[in-house]
């Protein structure tokens, strides 16, 4: 029974992060129909800056807030230098354009960072907790606690305020929504920022238990993809039960049969759901974008 919650309690730590990257690719589609394969690499930014940051003396909070408003910019301008010049482009050309980013924010974090492992201090100290059995790193309280509480504050965003209608708006029918008087353009750049915020607060959570590096957001990318299309690609609340059942899945997986697959379980459930479900669990019946 210990071992079982010691697996429970770590799917759902890394489920929590699969769920934010995931939040941050719905986000991102809804508004602008792209499905932004740069996302982890916002993860990346958010864990790597704090890194140097609070390296070079600034304290905890201030630079993780000063990694959340980089990272936000790098999203404004990959929207305004990448995506809006190819507005009109096919799918899969705005596939390659945020494949293209990706690497780009790669190559420019090897530079100017390094190729090390980082890691940062644990918010309330390393001292595990005892549940069940169970020892329970208190930063995970930190990662479930932080998803629900950006969890929350979209959803009041997007249900009780003017602007989060609009982006709803945007996100039903953009034509309808200009033809109404929404700047769509704004609500598109609102949704790359708002994504990228949600990646790099997902990467500061997280970099206290897993490590941070140049090119962690490969797999988190690929792996919140996943997440959003086993909930649905577009469904918010598809996005947070995707991640947290596919950090499940790794969790357990790995724990009772081998860790050797542990990262091919993600892609098991891409192609699970392309097969057989490719609605996923909460997206519509009939998907029209791509």
């Amino acid at each position: 029974m210990p071992e079982f919650f010691q697996f429970l309690v770590s799917g759902l730590t890394v489920g929590a992060v699969y769920a934010l990257v995931a939040l941050g690719f719905t986000l991102i589609y809804n508004a602008s129909d792209v499905v932004n394969f740069a996302q982890g690499e916002f993860v990346m930014l958010g864990g790597m800056i704090t890194v140097f940051a609070s390296a070079a003396g600034i304290a905890l909070p201030v630079a993780a807030l000063i990694a959340v408003g980089v990272t936000v910019v790098v999203g404004l301008l990959l929207y305004w230098f990448a995506i809006q010049p190819a507005r009109g482009a096919s799918a899969v050309t705005l596939i390659i354009i945020t494949i293209g980013a990706s690497i780009l924010l790669r190559g420019a974090a090897q530079v100017l960072f390094d190729k090390q492992f980082h890691k940062l201090p644990s918010f309330s100290g390393d001292k595990p907790l005892n549940i069940f059995g169970a020892a329970v790193q208190p930063q995970s309280f930190w990662v479930l606690g932080g998803t629900a509480l950006i969890v929350l504050m979209l959803y009041i965003f997007l249900e009780l305020t003017v602007l989060g209608k609009a982006v709803r708006a945007t996100a039903a029918n953009r034509l309808a929504a200009r033809l109404v008087g929404i700047n769509t353009t704004t609500v598109m750049a609102l949704a790359f920022g708002g994504s990228a915020a949600i990646g790099a607060i997902a990467g500061i959570l997280v970099t206290p238990i897993t490590l941070t590096s140049y090119d962690v957001g490969t797999m988190l990318a690929l792996k919140g993809f996943a997440a959003a299309m086993l909930g649905g690609i577009g469904s918010p609340l598809g996005a947070v039960a995707g991640g947290l059942l596919l950090g499940l899945l790794e969790a357990f997986g790995a724990g009772y049969i081998s860790s050797t697959y542990k990262d091919g379980f993600a892609f098991i459930v891409i192609l699970v759901v392309l097969f057989a479900l490719p609605q996923g669990l909460f997206g519509r019946r009939m998907i029209e974008r791509v």
